[in-house]
């Protein structure tokens, strides 16, 4: 035993030395690939952490606490009736403006309290998959075409996988089936729609706080006008969030007053202050989660609100650690695409566009197995769509790409295997994979 140990000790010394002896630093490409890396890190923690990430542990914290589990057996349960599962499941996206990475938290959530594995993938899939912003984005730059394929198969998809996998798992369905069938759910602590109120005004935070810019040129219409307001929408939430605060989890209305009149400070202060309009809006909000923190940690009235912002805090603590793992490696491997820079990583981006062309069995194989292991920011796929499709990509291998991409990537499989489990995650990922090519060989030959 000692020998093995001594053994595994000398191999990971002489791994190391060879990274280090043969590292190739004189190289454009490696170099590159380096930059790319750390553009992307950067990029991630600027545009995503603080606005995304965040805001959904906390949501995915009211569902784990406030949401009770006789709730979530009832709509998503292995005892639910299976056309209302899956269709809750598969439309959830609509009202979720959330990326592969941020959709998992909730899954998280669900998962633990319960939920089927069936609508739970479901609703794993169509989180990101059926973004209505990202819908609407589609079509109005890729094509209504486009955005009509992408709207169906996102649905297809959704209740597609998560009954397959239902059924490749019938066995552990079935024992979690009877192991519900007998559960007596509690009596509810507070009516539904207190619950409902406080969950979706977290919902509408962020939205409106990743509400993306509109199509390059136009300043008339909904979208541009709720683009260029959406910090005040997103501040008269954070009001409605107060009120329910205050009404709805009992906390004392000074702390709540304190909390919103140092998220406002510091709103006028970032805004004046710093010239970065992209960096100004994180301020109010590190301070709003901070103050919404502290005030629910300090709360001694109701155990729930401290349980909150600790579920919240556990979720983080398993998800952020794998998702930086995963944006390193996709960003060295794939490269950083975004805000019009794109930078490649080891593997040259001509490659990928020579790869991708016509509609063969292969080019949307390709393309569906470099979106699922890509990342993709919330409607960032659209631009790089449209700049792939405009050096020759073909609309079937794009489809297939939109189908895989969003919903999947190398951080989000990372985080989905240490929840469900490596073989899950494998069918999963493969499940994906096949559907989106042939998506993209029916769509392509239309």
């Amino acid at each position: 035993m000692e020998n093995k140990k001594e053994l595994k000790i000398l191999v990971w010394i002489i791994v190391v030395f060879a990274v280090a002896f043969f590292l190739p630093i004189e190289s454009a490409r490696f170099n590159t690939a380096i930059a790319a890396t750390f553009d992307l890190v950067k990029w991630y923690a600027r545009e995503h952490v603080v606005l995304c990430l965040l805001p959904a542990f906390f949501i995915a914290g009211v569902i784990s606490i406030f949401v009770s589990q006789g709730a979530v057996l009832k709509y998503f349960g292995a005892n639910a009736k299976k056309w209302l599962a899956y269709t809750v499941a598969s439309v959830s996206g609509t009202i979720l403006a959330v990326c592969s990475c941020t959709i998992l938290p909730l899954f998280s959530s669900i998962h633990k309290r319960g939920a089927g594995l069936g609508p739970a993938i479901a609703f794993l899939y169509s989180g990101p998959a059926i973004n209505i912003l990202a819908i609407i984005l589609t079509a109005r730059i890729l094509g209504f075409e486009m955005g009509v394929a992408r709207t169906i198969g996102a649905v297809v998809f959704a209740i597609v996988i998560g009954s397959i996998m239902s059924i490749i798992y019938r066995k552990e369905e079935k024992a979690k089936k009877e192991e519900q069938m007998n559960f007596e759910a509690p009596p509810e602590k507070r009516p539904m729609w207190q619950t409902s109120l406080h969950f979706f005004t977290l919902v509408l935070i962020l939205v409106f706080a990743n509400w993306g810019a509109p199509s390059s040129g136009e300043t008339t219409g909904a979208w541009h006008f709720i683009w260029a307001h959406k910090w005040y929408i997103t501040a008269f939430f954070g009001l409605v969030l107060g009120y329910s605060l205050i009404y709805i989890l009992k906390i004392k209305w000074q702390w709540v007053l304190g909390a919103v009149l140092a998220t406002a400070l510091s709103a006028v202060l970032a805004f004046s202050l710093i010239e970065n309009g992209k960096l100004a809006p994180l301020v109010p909000m590190l301070v709003a989660i901070a103050a919404l923190a502290l005030i629910t940690l300090r709360d001694q009235n109701e155990p729930e609100n401290r349980e909150w912002t600790l579920s919240a805090w556990d979720f983080a603590k398993q998800i952020m650690p794998l998702l930086a793992i995963g944006v390193v490696v996709a960003g060295f491997l794939l490269g950083s695409t975004h805000d019009g820079i794109s930078i490649p990583g080891v593997i040259p981006n001509e490659w990928i566009s020579a790869l991708v062309g016509g509609n063969s069995v292969f080019s949307n194989l390709f393309a569906s197995v470099i979106g699922a292991f890509m990342y993709f920011a919330t409607l960032t796929e659209v631009p790089i769509l449209q700049g792939l499709m405009a050096s020759g990509m073909g609309k079937g291998p794009a489809l297939a790409l939109l189908l895989a991409g969003p919903s999947l990537s190398l951080p989000n499989m990372l985080v989905i295997r240490g929840i469900i489990g490596t073989q899950k995650t494998a069918v999963y990922v493969v499940l994906v994979i096949i559907m989106a090519t042939i998506s993209g060989l029916i769509f392509g030959a239309m």
